[in-house]
This record gives C-alpha cells, structure tokens and sequence, in this order.
C-alpha cells in the first residue's frame, strides 16, 4: 500500500480542490451578472461559502505548519548541562538562586526581587519561535543589538559618481544626505503558569515549555504594535506614520495610491488599483516585494480575474510557501484594516528593507510560586523596538476617491 499522505500535504490537495470549486462558481456568478445584470442568491452564497471554507483551511494549515515548528518538551536522551544551565534550571524548578548569585554572568544587574536574565540558549529559542509565530517577523530586517535604543545613520541620497580615466583627476563627490532614525526598544511582558508536577519531571526542558508558552502572547502583542504601534511605550507600525499621496510622498511619510472609490475597489477594472500599487516603489524593492493584508481583505481580491479571464490570486504550490497576487506572495496579517472609505488596507513592498525590528538582548524571567497558587508563575520580560527604516521601500493602498 502507498503510505498515507502527511497532514499538511493531505490539507493542500483539499485547499486546491476547494479553490477550484470557488473559481467555478465565482465564474458562474460573474456570468449571472454579465447576463443579468445581477447574481442569483444562491450563487452569492455559494461563493461566500466557499470562500469561507478557503479561508479557514489556510488558517488550519498555518496551524498545522506552527505547531510541526513547535519544540518537543520533553527530551528523549539526559543532555549534559554546563554549570550555569544547571544554576537556571535549579531556579526554574525549585527557585534556588544561590547557583545564580554566584554565576556573575547570570546575575549582572539581576536580584531576586528583579529576577535573572535567562541564559543565551533560552532567549535564543524564545526568538527562533517568534520568528515562526510572527508574520511581521518573516517579512522585516530583524537585528539583535545590545542596548535600549538603537540609532541607525539612514542615506536619504544626494552621493554622486561618475566613470573617471585611470591618469584624469578626481573631482571631489557630493555628499549623501543622513538621516539618524532612533528605535527605542519598549518592554513586552508575558505571565505562563506551570504546575509543580511539570517543574518536579525531569525529562521536561523548561527552557521550550517557557519559549512554548510565551510565544503566542509575545507574537499577538508584537505584530499589533509593528503593524499599527504609535511609538509610545512600544514599537511605532507602519501604519501609524504619516500617509500621503504618492505623488507627493516626502521623508518620513508613507505614499498612498488611491482606490478610485471611497471604501470599495471600483466597479469597473478593479485591478488597476493594485498594477498602480505594484509599481509605485521604485524598481530595486520590487524584486523582493510583497503584499500584506487582513484575510478578509484577502477574500475580496481571490473574486478578481484579469483580462484573459485567469485568477489574479492564485494557492501556495507547497505547504508553508505564501499565497500569491498578480505574481507577488500575500503574507495575511490580521491587524491590517478592513477594507473602508479612507482606510489603508493594503500594504504592498520590500518589507525587509522597510521596516527594522530590533531585540534588545537578554530575556528577563521572575519567578512566582506566590501569588497563584498551586501554580508557579514565571514574570517574563524581553525588549523591542521597531519602526521605518526606509519610507520609500512601503507604499498603501487608500480606498479613496483620491
């Protein structure tokens, strides 16, 4: 017998079967139009049913995909541990900090009350499972610095060059125009709650079940402040800087394309818009450019066909690749606006040289076996910052008149 299809390879069969039943029925609702000027009922339905059901297969399949990604938490073999790993491991379990006390690279700046600054391997693992969870992490320039407010010297241009002969002088070049752009890094918190019984195995690896636990709620929190964050106490998003139309986009402001129509794409060629979207960054960030919006936002572009009647959405081939538009992957992010008169609802660009992401290292961990109890509660702290690194790299689309 052939072995049985994995989960994730057996869901993508499933979403592109269920895709091709939409693009039938949205060609049978388009024609119901064409013909009569409007579209049956049960048509509608079907094709917003179908749509749903699209919908949350991709989300099950990211599900699925994330939790392939997640760590096991309980080790197969006895792992040898150095003395500091012991020390941490001696807090987390049973709240010993002497090992910690002695161990200054553990304790610096750390006290009981305070709590301790985790080991490398955990605050590393912390990150890799970010990097999984959060969409705006895949997508940006991410750099570890070590102190709580990064500075970036930012080339607005004005350098010049030129050919020159071998023996002919060389004239004396201008020079560039420097921005230097500051990103604070604002503490993220998150509170998991173990039992005793999970502390007490000792097959367990504390350092995953901690990464595990915080990676959700520091994901969730993240990707809120990077996408629409106003700066205060957190990271500043893309969308909470200055809008305005392209044309007339300066540094430090966002350019816009405007939809045609105020809180809906136009009746009529309402893929002009997004071509405009596509090409309004200059041509070096497109090669890497991408489009991001809400999934509801998502359900209103799969409906599009182009000229020559073929879907400008198109599925993943694999499982775990994005979705495609008009040839550019879709990275789906909730936190995106719906689609509404004068909203942004799509973000099209090279996201990774348009916005930083910086992690202050070090992950902060206070235990509590107090006030909770009979669980123990681990105080978890990281910093980060974030912001526009390059305001012509990220350009919106408004649905707007103009």
């Amino acid at each position: 017998m052939a072995p049985a299809p994995s989960t994730t390879a057996y869901g993508m069969d499933e979403f592109r079967c269920a895709f091709e039943a939409f693009k039938d029925a949205n060609d049978q609702r388009l024609a119901e139009i064409e013909q009569k000027q409007s579209a049956d009922v049960l048509s509608s339905e079907k094709v917003d049913r179908i749509d749903r059901t699209l919908t949350e297969q991709k989300a099950a399949m990211d599900r699925i995909t994330l939790g392939q990604r997640r760590p096991v938490l309980e080790a197969p073999t006895m792992v040898i541990q150095s003395e500091s790993k012991q020390a941490w491991s001696r807090y987390m379990r049973q709240g010993d900090v002497s090992r910690l006390l002695e161990a200054k690279q553990l304790s610096a700046g750390s006290d009981p009350d305070g709590g301790f600054v985790a080991p490398d391997e955990t605050a590393h693992e912390i990150t890799r499972l970010l990097q999984d969870a959060s969409p705006m992490r895949q997508i940006a320039e991410v750099r570890q610095v070590g102190s709580s407010n990064f500075k970036k010297p930012i080339s607005r241009g004005g350098a010049s060059a030129g050919w020159i002969g071998e023996t002919a002088a060389r004239p004396e070049t201008q020079t560039p125009t420097l921005d230097l752009i500051a990103f604070p890094a604002a503490e993220l918190y998150a509170m998991p709650a173990a039992t005793q019984t999970l502390l007490d195995d000792s097959l367990s690896d504390i350092d995953q079940w901690l990464a595990a636990e915080v990676q959700d709620v520091f994901a969730g929190q993240e990707t809120t402040a990077f996408v629409n964050g106003d700066g205060v106490g957190k990271p500043k998003g893309f969308m909470a800087y200055t809008n305005t139309a392209d044309a007339t986009q300066q540094w430090g402001e966002i350019g816009y394309i405007a939809s045609g129509s105020a809180g809906a794409f136009a009746s009529t060629d309402p893929i002009d818009p997004l071509i405009d979207l596509i090409y309004a960054p200059k041509a070096v960030y497109r090669p890497n450019a991408r489009f991001v919006m809400n999934r509801r936002t998502v359900s209103t572009v799969r409906k599009f066909k182009d000229a020559d009647g073929n879907y400008i959405w198109q599925p993943a081939s694999t499982a775990g690749q994005p979705s495609t538009l008009l040839g550019y992957a879709v990275t789906e992010i909730e936190e995106m606006p719906d689609i509404a008169s004068g909203a942004n609802a799509i973000a099209f660009g090279d996201f990774r040289r348009g916005y930083l992401i910086v992690d202050r290292t070090g992950v902060r961990v206070v235990r509590d076996p107090y006030s909770s109890k009979p669980f123990v509660l681990f105080y978890t702290t990281k910093k980060v910052g974030g912001g526009v690194q390059d305001f012509n790299a990220i350009k919106l689309l408004k649905f707007a008149v103009s």
